[in-house]
Protein backbone atom coordinates (compact mmCIF):
# COMPACT_ATOMS: atom_id res chain seq x y z
CA UNK A 1 0.00 0.00 0.00
CA UNK A 2 1.15 3.41 -0.81
CA UNK A 3 -1.43 5.15 0.94
CA UNK A 4 -3.13 4.60 4.77
CA UNK A 5 -5.95 5.87 6.32
CA UNK A 6 -8.17 5.58 9.67
CA UNK A 7 -11.64 5.11 10.00
CA UNK A 8 -13.80 5.78 12.41
CA UNK A 9 -16.67 3.39 12.93
CA UNK A 10 -19.53 5.23 14.29
CA UNK A 11 -22.80 3.19 14.01
CA UNK A 12 -22.92 2.66 17.81
CA UNK A 13 -23.13 6.25 18.31
CA UNK A 14 -24.07 8.67 15.44
CA UNK A 15 -25.50 5.54 13.96
CA UNK A 16 -27.93 4.41 16.32
CA UNK A 17 -29.37 7.50 17.88
CA UNK A 18 -31.34 8.78 14.87
CA UNK A 19 -33.60 4.81 15.54
CA UNK A 20 -36.82 4.84 17.04
CA UNK A 21 -35.48 1.09 17.97
CA UNK A 22 -34.36 0.04 21.48
CA UNK A 23 -31.00 -1.68 21.03
CA UNK A 24 -30.17 -3.54 23.61
CA UNK A 25 -27.25 -2.94 25.51
CA UNK A 26 -25.91 -6.44 25.10
CA UNK A 27 -26.72 -6.33 21.06
CA UNK A 28 -24.34 -3.21 21.16
CA UNK A 29 -21.61 -4.63 22.83
CA UNK A 30 -21.71 -7.59 20.84
CA UNK A 31 -21.55 -4.94 17.64
CA UNK A 32 -18.87 -3.14 18.77
CA UNK A 33 -16.63 -5.77 19.60
CA UNK A 34 -17.43 -7.00 16.22
CA UNK A 35 -15.99 -3.56 14.72
CA UNK A 36 -12.98 -3.78 16.77
CA UNK A 37 -12.58 -7.77 15.65
CA UNK A 38 -12.73 -6.23 12.15
CA UNK A 39 -9.64 -4.39 12.66
CA UNK A 40 -11.47 -0.59 12.83
CA UNK A 41 -8.94 1.23 15.88
CA UNK A 42 -10.99 3.74 16.66
CA UNK A 43 -15.42 3.33 17.56
CA UNK A 44 -17.68 5.95 18.70
CA UNK A 45 -18.94 3.53 21.72
CA UNK A 46 -22.10 5.70 22.75
CA UNK A 47 -22.99 8.90 24.33
CA UNK A 48 -23.25 10.50 27.68
CA UNK A 49 -25.73 12.72 26.30
CA UNK A 50 -29.02 13.42 28.39
CA UNK A 51 -31.26 10.24 28.56
CA UNK A 52 -34.61 12.54 29.02
CA UNK A 53 -33.66 13.77 25.41
CA UNK A 54 -31.51 11.22 23.84
CA UNK A 55 -33.03 7.83 25.30
CA UNK A 56 -30.56 5.31 22.78
CA UNK A 57 -27.64 6.14 25.69
CA UNK A 58 -29.33 6.05 28.64
CA UNK A 59 -27.52 2.93 28.77
CA UNK A 60 -23.52 4.12 28.26
CA UNK A 61 -22.02 3.13 31.08
CA UNK A 62 -23.59 -0.36 31.20
CA UNK A 63 -21.78 -0.97 27.12
CA UNK A 64 -18.85 0.38 28.32
CA UNK A 65 -18.68 -1.91 31.72
CA UNK A 66 -19.51 -4.93 29.53
CA UNK A 67 -17.09 -4.29 26.65
CA UNK A 68 -14.17 -6.85 26.11
CA UNK A 69 -11.69 -4.38 25.14
CA UNK A 70 -9.17 -4.85 22.26
CA UNK A 71 -5.54 -3.75 22.47
CA UNK A 72 -4.83 -1.18 20.35
CA UNK A 73 -8.74 0.25 19.91
CA UNK A 74 -9.54 3.61 21.24
CA UNK A 75 -13.14 3.67 22.32
CA UNK A 76 -15.13 7.03 22.13
CA UNK A 77 -18.07 8.59 23.72
CA UNK A 78 -19.51 12.04 23.12
CA UNK A 79 -19.94 14.57 25.91
CA UNK A 80 -22.00 17.68 25.02
CA UNK A 81 -21.21 19.47 27.98
CA UNK A 82 -19.60 19.26 31.47
CA UNK A 83 -21.88 17.09 33.69
CA UNK A 84 -21.52 14.22 30.59
CA UNK A 85 -17.59 14.69 30.98
CA UNK A 86 -18.45 14.25 35.08
CA UNK A 87 -20.19 11.06 34.27
CA UNK A 88 -17.28 10.23 31.72
CA UNK A 89 -14.87 10.51 34.63
CA UNK A 90 -16.80 8.46 36.79
CA UNK A 91 -16.80 5.74 34.24
CA UNK A 92 -13.15 5.77 34.18
CA UNK A 93 -12.70 5.60 37.83
CA UNK A 94 -14.86 2.68 38.15
CA UNK A 95 -12.26 0.96 35.45
CA UNK A 96 -14.96 0.89 32.70
CA UNK A 97 -14.19 4.34 31.02
CA UNK A 98 -13.77 5.55 27.31
CA UNK A 99 -10.67 6.31 25.58
CA UNK A 100 -11.59 9.52 23.63
CA UNK A 101 -14.44 11.84 24.31
CA UNK A 102 -15.93 14.29 21.52
CA UNK A 103 -16.29 17.89 22.87
CA UNK A 104 -19.52 19.79 20.45
CA UNK A 105 -19.78 22.78 19.17
CA UNK A 106 -21.64 24.06 16.35
CA UNK A 107 -21.00 27.05 13.18
CA UNK A 108 -23.65 28.68 13.52
CA UNK A 109 -26.10 30.06 16.23
CA UNK A 110 -29.37 28.23 14.69
CA UNK A 111 -27.78 24.97 15.14
CA UNK A 112 -26.21 25.70 18.00
CA UNK A 113 -29.61 26.85 19.82
CA UNK A 114 -31.58 24.04 17.91
CA UNK A 115 -28.91 21.20 18.93
CA UNK A 116 -27.27 22.56 22.27
CA UNK A 117 -29.73 24.69 23.60
CA UNK A 118 -27.19 27.38 23.91
CA UNK A 119 -25.46 30.33 22.14
CA UNK A 120 -22.36 29.56 20.41
CA UNK A 121 -20.17 31.62 22.67
CA UNK A 122 -21.68 29.90 25.80
CA UNK A 123 -20.68 26.50 24.60
CA UNK A 124 -17.22 27.67 24.28
CA UNK A 125 -17.46 28.62 27.59
CA UNK A 126 -18.76 25.22 28.46
CA UNK A 127 -16.12 23.12 26.32
CA UNK A 128 -13.23 25.35 27.97
CA UNK A 129 -15.06 23.93 31.17
CA UNK A 130 -14.70 19.93 30.25
CA UNK A 131 -11.33 20.53 28.73
CA UNK A 132 -10.01 21.51 32.10
CA UNK A 133 -12.51 18.49 33.84
CA UNK A 134 -11.13 15.98 31.17
CA UNK A 135 -7.82 16.78 32.22
CA UNK A 136 -5.94 14.76 30.38
CA UNK A 137 -6.98 12.02 30.96
CA UNK A 138 -9.16 10.80 28.05
CA UNK A 139 -7.83 11.82 24.21
CA UNK A 140 -9.92 14.46 23.38
CA UNK A 141 -11.85 15.08 19.88
CA UNK A 142 -13.40 18.65 18.95
CA UNK A 143 -16.40 18.36 16.84
CA UNK A 144 -17.66 21.43 14.43
CA UNK A 145 -20.69 20.18 13.21
CA UNK A 146 -22.79 21.91 10.22
CA UNK A 147 -19.16 22.74 9.10
CA UNK A 148 -20.45 22.94 5.69
CA UNK A 149 -23.76 24.19 5.53
CA UNK A 150 -26.44 24.70 8.41
CA UNK A 151 -29.96 23.67 7.51
CA UNK A 152 -31.04 26.78 9.04
CA UNK A 153 -28.78 29.69 8.20
CA UNK A 154 -27.61 28.41 4.67
CA UNK A 155 -23.87 28.59 3.98
CA UNK A 156 -21.37 29.23 6.75
CA UNK A 157 -18.52 30.75 6.29
CA UNK A 158 -15.48 28.84 6.36
CA UNK A 159 -13.12 31.50 8.16
CA UNK A 160 -15.47 30.43 11.11
CA UNK A 161 -14.27 27.36 10.74
CA UNK A 162 -11.07 27.70 10.35
CA UNK A 163 -11.18 29.58 13.65
CA UNK A 164 -13.34 26.81 15.41
CA UNK A 165 -10.62 24.69 14.74
CA UNK A 166 -7.49 26.64 15.73
CA UNK A 167 -9.70 27.34 19.22
CA UNK A 168 -10.19 23.83 19.98
CA UNK A 169 -6.37 23.31 18.79
CA UNK A 170 -5.44 26.05 21.56
CA UNK A 171 -7.51 24.21 24.31
CA UNK A 172 -5.14 21.58 23.71
CA UNK A 173 -7.48 19.16 21.82
CA UNK A 174 -5.96 15.60 20.13
CA UNK A 175 -7.90 15.76 16.74
CA UNK A 176 -10.77 17.48 15.16
CA UNK A 177 -13.66 16.35 13.45
CA UNK A 178 -15.49 18.29 10.70
CA UNK A 179 -18.97 17.72 10.58
CA UNK A 180 -21.15 17.94 7.38
CA UNK A 181 -24.29 17.74 9.72
CA UNK A 182 -26.98 17.55 6.61
CA UNK A 183 -24.65 16.75 3.61
CA UNK A 184 -24.12 20.23 2.24
CA UNK A 185 -21.17 19.49 1.10
CA UNK A 186 -19.62 19.29 -2.36
CA UNK A 187 -15.72 18.49 -3.82
CA UNK A 188 -14.71 21.90 -4.47
CA UNK A 189 -15.69 22.90 -0.79
CA UNK A 190 -14.40 20.05 1.04
CA UNK A 191 -10.78 20.89 -0.74
CA UNK A 192 -10.92 24.50 -0.41
CA UNK A 193 -12.28 23.81 3.29
CA UNK A 194 -8.81 21.37 4.34
CA UNK A 195 -7.01 23.41 2.62
CA UNK A 196 -7.36 26.35 4.54
CA UNK A 197 -7.76 24.53 8.07
CA UNK A 198 -3.82 23.36 6.88
CA UNK A 199 -2.72 26.84 6.30
CA UNK A 200 -3.85 27.73 9.66
CA UNK A 201 -1.20 25.34 11.01
CA UNK A 202 -3.26 24.31 14.26
CA UNK A 203 -1.38 21.12 14.43
CA UNK A 204 -4.25 18.76 15.04
CA UNK A 205 -5.04 15.97 12.72
CA UNK A 206 -8.67 16.95 11.71
CA UNK A 207 -11.33 14.00 10.57
CA UNK A 208 -13.42 14.36 7.81
CA UNK A 209 -17.33 13.49 8.83
CA UNK A 210 -19.89 13.50 5.76
CA UNK A 211 -23.30 12.10 5.65
CA UNK A 212 -24.92 11.32 2.23
CA UNK A 213 -27.73 13.33 2.18
CA UNK A 214 -27.59 14.46 -0.80
CA UNK A 215 -25.36 11.87 -2.26
CA UNK A 216 -22.32 13.19 -2.41
CA UNK A 217 -20.83 11.78 0.68
CA UNK A 218 -18.36 8.95 -0.97
CA UNK A 219 -17.37 12.28 -3.37
CA UNK A 220 -16.50 13.83 -0.85
CA UNK A 221 -14.34 11.83 1.02
CA UNK A 222 -12.48 11.00 -2.38
CA UNK A 223 -12.09 15.54 -2.19
CA UNK A 224 -10.72 15.54 1.49
CA UNK A 225 -8.63 12.47 0.74
CA UNK A 226 -6.80 14.56 -1.65
CA UNK A 227 -6.63 17.48 0.58
CA UNK A 228 -4.53 15.47 2.74
CA UNK A 229 -7.30 14.33 4.91
CA UNK A 230 -6.37 10.53 6.49
CA UNK A 231 -8.55 10.29 8.99
CA UNK A 232 -12.42 9.62 8.18
CA UNK A 233 -15.83 8.96 9.94
CA UNK A 234 -18.43 6.40 9.03
CA UNK A 235 -21.40 4.29 9.86
CA UNK A 236 -22.08 0.15 8.97
CA UNK A 237 -25.25 0.71 6.82
CA UNK A 238 -24.72 4.26 6.32
CA UNK A 239 -27.45 4.98 9.40
CA UNK A 240 -27.47 7.72 11.72
CA UNK A 241 -27.71 11.81 11.40
CA UNK A 242 -29.71 13.93 14.21
CA UNK A 243 -31.51 12.13 17.11
CA UNK A 244 -34.88 10.96 16.13
CA UNK A 245 -36.38 13.32 18.79
CA UNK A 246 -34.14 16.18 17.45
CA UNK A 247 -35.51 17.08 13.92
CA UNK A 248 -33.32 19.18 11.55
CA UNK A 249 -33.34 18.84 8.11
CA UNK A 250 -34.72 17.37 5.35
CA UNK A 251 -34.48 13.44 3.42
CA UNK A 252 -31.78 10.49 4.85
CA UNK A 253 -29.39 12.53 7.04
CA UNK A 254 -27.13 9.10 7.40
CA UNK A 255 -23.59 8.85 7.16
CA UNK A 256 -21.13 7.42 4.48
CA UNK A 257 -21.75 3.80 4.48
CA UNK A 258 -18.66 2.20 6.04
CA UNK A 259 -18.85 -0.70 3.43
CA UNK A 260 -19.06 1.71 0.40
CA UNK A 261 -16.34 4.10 1.84
CA UNK A 262 -13.76 0.93 2.70
CA UNK A 263 -14.29 -0.25 -1.04
CA UNK A 264 -13.52 2.61 -2.77
CA UNK A 265 -10.59 2.84 -0.78
CA UNK A 266 -9.18 -0.41 -0.78
CA UNK A 267 -10.08 -0.20 -4.60
CA UNK A 268 -7.96 2.95 -5.02
CA UNK A 269 -4.89 1.21 -3.00
CA UNK A 270 -5.56 3.26 0.11
CA UNK A 271 -4.99 0.70 2.93
CA UNK A 272 -7.61 1.04 5.89
CA UNK A 273 -5.97 -1.97 7.92
CA UNK A 274 -9.26 -3.83 7.97
CA UNK A 275 -10.40 -7.57 7.66
CA UNK A 276 -12.78 -7.10 4.40
CA UNK A 277 -14.59 -10.62 5.13
CA UNK A 278 -14.78 -9.04 9.01
CA UNK A 279 -16.43 -5.97 7.98
CA UNK A 280 -19.20 -7.62 5.77
CA UNK A 281 -20.11 -10.27 8.89
CA UNK A 282 -20.27 -6.90 10.51
CA UNK A 283 -22.60 -5.05 8.07
CA UNK A 284 -25.02 -8.41 8.28
CA UNK A 285 -25.07 -8.28 12.10
CA UNK A 286 -26.01 -3.95 11.78
CA UNK A 287 -28.63 -5.13 9.97
CA UNK A 288 -29.89 -7.85 11.88
CA UNK A 289 -29.99 -5.14 15.15
CA UNK A 290 -32.18 -2.88 13.46
CA UNK A 291 -33.99 -5.50 11.65
CA UNK A 292 -33.96 -4.36 7.98
CA UNK A 293 -31.62 -3.65 5.16
CA UNK A 294 -29.31 -0.16 5.48
CA UNK A 295 -28.19 1.49 3.01
CA UNK A 296 -25.33 0.20 1.80
CA UNK A 297 -24.53 -0.91 -1.86
CA UNK A 298 -21.53 -3.14 -1.65
CA UNK A 299 -23.51 -4.98 1.76
CA UNK A 300 -25.43 -6.15 -1.32
CA UNK A 301 -22.39 -6.14 -4.36
CA UNK A 302 -20.23 -7.40 -2.63
CA UNK A 303 -16.37 -6.00 -2.10
CA UNK A 304 -15.01 -5.69 -5.62
CA UNK A 305 -11.84 -7.68 -6.78
CA UNK A 306 -9.27 -5.10 -6.60
CA UNK A 307 -9.59 -3.94 -3.51
CA UNK A 308 -9.98 -7.19 -2.05
CA UNK A 309 -6.77 -7.74 -3.79
CA UNK A 310 -4.98 -4.93 -2.57
CA UNK A 311 -6.15 -6.21 0.94
CA UNK A 312 -4.36 -9.33 0.57
CA UNK A 313 -1.28 -7.65 -0.57
CA UNK A 314 -1.03 -5.32 2.11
Amino acid sequence: MTDRVTICECFARDGLQHEEADVPAEVKIGLIEAFAAAGFRRVEATSYSNPARVPAFRDAGEVLAGLTRTEGVAYKATCPNPRAVQRALADLDAGHGATELSLLVSATESHTERNMRTTRERQWTAVAEMVRLAAGRFRLVGVVSVAFGCPFEGRVDPEVVTEDVARFADLGVDMVTLGDTTGLATPSTVKDMFRRVERTRAGVPVVAHFHNTRGSGLANCVAALEAGCRDFDSSFGGVGGHPARIQYGEGLTGNVCTEDLVNLLESEGVGTGLDLDLVMAASRRCEEALGRRLYSMVARAGFGPAGRKEFQNA
